[in-house]
């Protein structure tokens, strides 16, 4: 009998690994579909063959109290890449700003993963942190940001980015609780928006996570 075509869940992104050898395992993390036809999702070797809602619970146990959010008024490219950052820091949740859409083909699927967040308008965004007491971080190199490996960054709090371009919008900084930056040193004025969140990201990393032991 020919195979059936692969259903729309399953992701080709990577080479990823051929069907189960041998006897299935019975947990039931395990995704029957993807323990017969293989596994070409980008996920780490540990979440082989699991399915998604299982990955998602075991991200959930362990997610960092930090969030992403990225203001999105002129459809922003840079968002998709910047989930997909989001996602491999382990960030609680990302939060758009403004439009709705966005394109997502920079997050290689990592959205399925990562929890994403819809906020009409900034002040939206505003209240929702004030209501859980988080700090808001804004990024951006503006006259009175400071150098962001020079300050301690709270462990909760909300990185906030604006868009490629014009960055953030006024409202966005004077909502934020704090203003950094990242330091360059060549001729370019601005690091691109997705460059720039990993940067942030992995220093939030650097300051609260302990490193993995060797």
């Amino acid at each position: 009998m020919e195979p059936t075509a692969p259903t729309p869940s399953v992701e080709l992104s990577t080479h990823g690994v051929g069907p189960w050898p041998g006897e299935w395992p019975t947990d039931l993390r395990y995704d029957p579909e993807l323990l017969e036809r293989g596994d070409s999702r980008n996920v780490v070797d540990e979440y082989r063959y699991w399915t998604m809602e299982a990955i998602v619970a075991d991200l959930d146990r362990r997610r960092h109290p930090f969030h992403v959010a990225i203001e999105n008024w002129q459809h922003d490219m840079n968002i998709g890449s910047i989930v997909r950052t989001a996602n491999a820091f382990l960030a609680e949740t990302v939060h758009i700003v403004g439009r709705r859409r966005w394109n997502k083909r920079g997050a290689m699927v990592t959205d399925r993963y990562q929890h994403v967040l819809h906020h009409e308008t900034v002040a939206d965004l505003v209240d929702w942190a004030r209501e859980r007491s988080l700090p808001i971080v804004a990024v951006d190199n503006l006259p009175g940001s400071r150098p962001v490996e020079q300050v301690a960054l709270p462990e909760a709090c909300v990185l906030l980015f604006g868009q490629e371009g014009p960055g953030l919008t006024d409202e966005a900084l004077a909502a934020a609780d704090l203003a950094v930056e990242i330091t360059q040193y060549g001729s370019t004025r601005s690091l691109n928006a997705s460059a720039a969140a990993a940067i942030v990201m992995h220093t939030w990393i650097v300051q609260h996570v302990p490193p993995t032991p060797t």
